[in-house]
């Protein structure tokens, strides 16, 4: 079977052209790719329930990432990283990942391009009602991430995701700003990281597009090109919004080629000791 054989058929390539992402309907099959994942989830919150003596339901996946792990986190925040942590090392996460459909979809989108997977680009997040700290405000992939200019974030759900839960927000068409240079504020919520980075000028820039925000299922794949400016939603909701993310990079991308494909925060270092130009002084940032 050939790598265009594993693509989906349509016109996704000039939409995603266009519009700088692209949602495809049921790209993964849910009880194949997605139900193996979820059963792993439930097997470690159900291990670290055992361990820290949180008596919470954990006989099915759905209970166990919507009741029980708000149980271990309302009994102590950090039990939440031992989760965070652990489910980026299940198999079937890192089988997702590394599937053959994703090399192919990526390589039909970039024609010519040598796909690449981030190292350290790749998790599953979960965003909790409420929660601040770790919401991702509007940003471009690049500066968090780098490897090349020329990559796709790759987004899916492993639960249904309704309005109250905070869908990721997409500002269509941004792609076309190039990229934009960012400064460090934490935000008055101690953000940190890729969390503390904040776009040069980004409500003028944000008026200039249309805002959407795409309700997924479990199945359903949310592409984004590098320089799509997006953020995560506000999640007012009663559960946590439990999401995969995984980024592919072109290493025949000339920025790319010129840095060596470094990463960035993911990987221990920070995008301005590697592109300093993308950094800007909060005082010229308003």
């Amino acid at each position: 079977m050939t790598q265009d054989a594993l693509a989906p058929s349509g016109s996704f390539q000039a939409e995603f052209a266009a519009n700088g992402y692209v949602l495809l309907k049921q790209f993964y099959d849910p009880e194949q790719d997605i139900a193996p994942i979820q059963e792993d989830i439930r097997a470690i919150i159900a291990l670290l329930c055992e361990k820290y003596g949180v008596d919470a339901p954990t006989a099915t996946s759905w209970e166990a990432m919507t009741e029980a792990y708000p149980a271990l986190i309302a009994k102590n925040r950090a039990w939440g990283g031992d989760v965070y942590d652990a489910i980026k090392q299940v198999p079937a996460f890192m089988q997702l990942v590394a599937n053959k459909r994703n090399a192919a979809l990526f390589a039909a989108l970039r024609p010519g391009s040598q796909p690449g997977i981030a190292a350290n680009g790749y998790g599953i997040r979960i965003d909790n009602p409420g929660e601040e700290k770790y919401r991702a405000q509007w940003h471009q992939e690049f500066p968090g991430q780098l490897r090349s200019l020329d990559g796709i974030v790759f987004w899916t759900p492993l639960v249904p995701v309704t309005p109250d839960m905070g869908p990721v927000q997409i500002a269509e068409g941004s792609h076309a700003e190039g990229i934009v240079p960012v400064y460090v504020d934490d935000a008055g919520a101690d953000k940190t990281g890729a969390y503390a980075l904040h776009l040069d000028r980004a409500e003028e820039r944000l008026q200039r597009y249309p805002q959407v925000a795409p309700l997924t299922q479990p199945g359903d794949l949310v592409l984004m090109d590098f320089l799509t400016l997006h953020q995560s939603g506000f999640n007012v909701s009663k559960i946590p919004r439990w999401s995969i993310q995984y980024r592919y990079f072109n290493f025949a991308e000339p920025t790319g080629i010129r840095i060596g494909w470094k990463g960035s925060f993911a990987a221990g270092v920070k995008f301005e000791d590697v592109l300093p130009e993308l950094l800007v002084a909060r005082e010229d940032a308003a």
